[in-house]
């Protein structure tokens, strides 16, 4: 792409009156993608033929008689500058790296900011979504599922949020696979701002991608908008862990609306971040307990996700995350024993494993550290082992 196309890109997101559906519109002709160094030139009579607003005419008017001066085109020229000296790309629609997959859905983003590998993007991908305050447990099954992914060939593709987001990308991380961040704010921005270190190793391994121009905070209002080019990029969505109400139920019924398979890993029915996942299971999500199951699912749709099937089942059969071998005293074996996958109380606790108080107290401090239980709000739950 030339300097002035990358240019008159960038422009459409500073001229008053466009929108993405507007620049859609325009862009995307039967299939194919017109520049916009043809209408840009357009007179205002076939402007506002091809149905642009009235402010939206007058601001390409504007443009046309000061094309150095106007304030979008110096706009323009600034976001090119902080492109080039951040080495950050950017693909409309008709740039050969834009991923074909989100080209589909009823509405692309016109412009993607992509700041890594954007060759990455055209990966066969799985979306791994889920809450913000997970378990443990959820953190490991997370971590499990996208590591194994990663090696059957996936590019694991989440928000970089708190929680399952974070946790899915680390692991691909950790095995040298490929993840891509899609991010609710500019490219500009790291958000949430305590995962800055997590985004520049995503970037060196991979992807950040925004549609957002630069400078674009983050907002409750963009994330939705995230969540439908996270479902739009992948073949398939894995839900976690998720509440009732959380974004990740969003980026689900996105993949419905999208024709993407949606997966979820169930719960115990007291676990408030397994309601979700539990009630996309009830309502025709496949159920799944381990990460070959997936690729079982998708394979059918693309060879291209098994170029090596034998690297899932000589990592894991089980899909979740490998731990070593549990050393257990007796004393510990009973507390543990005790307790559910379901929060129990202390007084329970103390009963069933016959011992007193202090010893309970702290035998569970040591499960704790060792990532066998959680303490919720003094009930303990069974997250290991």
């Amino acid at each position: 792409m030339t300097a002035t196309q990358t240019f008159l890109w960038l422009l459409l997101q500073h001229l008053p009156g466009f929108t993405a559906n507007t620049i859609r519109k325009l862009a995307l002709t039967d299939g194919a993608v017109i520049d916009p160094e043809a209408w840009l030139r357009w007179p205002e009579a076939r402007l506002r033929g091809a149905g642009l607003s009235a402010q939206a005419c007058a601001s390409v008017i504007d443009w046309q008689h000061r094309p150095d001066t106007c304030a979008a085109a110096l706009a323009a020229r600034r976001d090119q500058d902080w492109l080039t000296a951040n080495a950050v790309q950017l693909l409309p629609f008709n740039h050969p790296h834009y991923p074909p997959l989100l080209l589909e859905i009823s509405d692309p983003p016109p412009l993607l900011f992509v700041a890594g590998d954007s060759a990455c993007l055209s990966l066969p991908q799985l979306a791994v979504v889920g809450s913000r305050r997970a378990s443990l447990q959820g953190l490991a099954d997370a971590a499990g599922f996208a590591a194994r992914l990663a090696q059957a060939g996936f590019a694991i593709t989440s928000g970089m949020a708190y929680g399952i987001d974070a946790a899915a990308h680390k692991a691909v991380l950790e095995v040298g696979g490929k993840t891509i961040a899609v991010l609710g704010c500019g490219i500009d921005r790291v958000y949430p701002p305590e995962h800055r270190q997590l985004a520049t190793a995503i970037r060196a391994s991979g992807a950040l991608l925004s549609e957002f121009p630069l400078g674009t905070p983050p907002r409750a209002a963009h994330f939705p908008s995230r969540n439908r080019i996270i479902s739009g990029l992948s073949l398939g969505v894995l839900v976690v862990e998720a509440a009732l109400q959380s974004g990740s139920l969003v980026t689900a019924r996105l993949a419905l609306e999208q024709n993407r398979e949606v997966f979820a890993i169930p719960g115990s029915i007291h676990n408030p971040v397994s309601q979700g996942t539990n009630s996309l299971i009830r309502n025709g999500a496949t159920l799944v307990q381990e990460a070959d199951e997936i690729v079982g699912e998708l394979v059918g749709w693309s060879n291209f996700a098994m170029r090596n099937p034998s690297s899932v089942k000589a990592a894991s059969t089980s899909g979740r995350a490998t731990a070593a071998p549990i050393t257990l005293t007796d004393a510990e074996a009973a507390v543990l024993d005790a307790i559910g996958f379901q929060p129990t109380p202390l007084d329970l606790i103390m009963v069933a494993a016959t011992q007193p108080l202090p010893a309970v107290l702290a035998i569970l401090g040591e499960l704790e550290l060792r990532g066998l239980v959680e303490n919720r709000a003094g009930s303990y739950l069974r997250v290991g082992g």
